[in-house]
């Protein structure tokens, strides 16, 4: 949907409908999830997102920039969470687990987009695909920023070890269904996260 909004002097500017692009990302990361962003076409896309497929082209100027969009959109839900996270936690081990909880439900909540993510990103051209690392690795460091104290037995590198391993098996879930219920899905993945860590899961005090 294009809206029209009038401006001094009797021009008038058209807007672009923010939703249809959320539309188009989320139809994108449905269709990919399973099968390889590779596969999915812009026309499919488009049908998937209730679009023709060459409104897309007024979002998006090509699948190419989609995926980026996609797979900025997927870190910058992470960063949001880890942000929150070290703000209200507590302590190192408060933070911890919020940023294990965030973690989870980002994996639950946004299943395909997460599995495009971590599928695709590595067929990022070059410019996007460096600062998406450079953004992983600053997000890897908040979670080794709470572990170290939490950890004083495990060197630098050991750390880092630990939260990949958190991290890994948390999302390992994007691409096997336990039939599980989502409440009881995260219950586990806290749990099995933290044992990675080797810390035990904290009690957050609510705000």
């Amino acid at each position: 949907m294009v809206t029209e909004t009038q401006h001094s002097g009797g021009a008038v500017r058209r807007r672009r409908d923010p939703d249809r692009a959320e539309r188009i990302l989320a139809a994108a990361a449905r269709l990919a999830a399973g099968r390889g962003f590779h596969t999915v076409g812009m026309t499919e896309i488009g049908a998937e997102a209730g679009i023709v497929g060459s409104g897309i082209y007024r979002h998006f100027a090509s699948k190419e920039a989609i995926l980026v969009a996609l797979l900025d959109r997927g870190m910058a839900r992470l960063e949001a969470g880890a942000a929150d996270a070290l703000a209200r936690g507590d302590s190192d081990a408060e933070a911890l687990s919020l940023l294990v909880s965030d973690h989870v439900a980002v994996a639950l909540t946004h299943r395909s987009e997460l599995a495009v993510y971590h599928r695709e990103s590595h067929t990022l051209p070059e410019d996007e695909r460096r600062s998406l690392r450079r953004r992983q690795r600053h997000y890897v460091e908040d979670w080794v920023h709470v572990l170290g104290p939490l950890r004083p037995d495990l060197a630098d590198a050991e750390l880092r070890l630990a939260v990949h391993a958190a991290t890994g098996a948390i999302q390992s879930t994007l691409f096997f269904r336990s039939g599980l219920e989502p409440d009881r899905m995260a219950v586990r993945l806290v749990e099995l996260a933290h044992g990675c860590l080797g810390v035990p899961v904290a009690r957050v005090n609510s705000r």
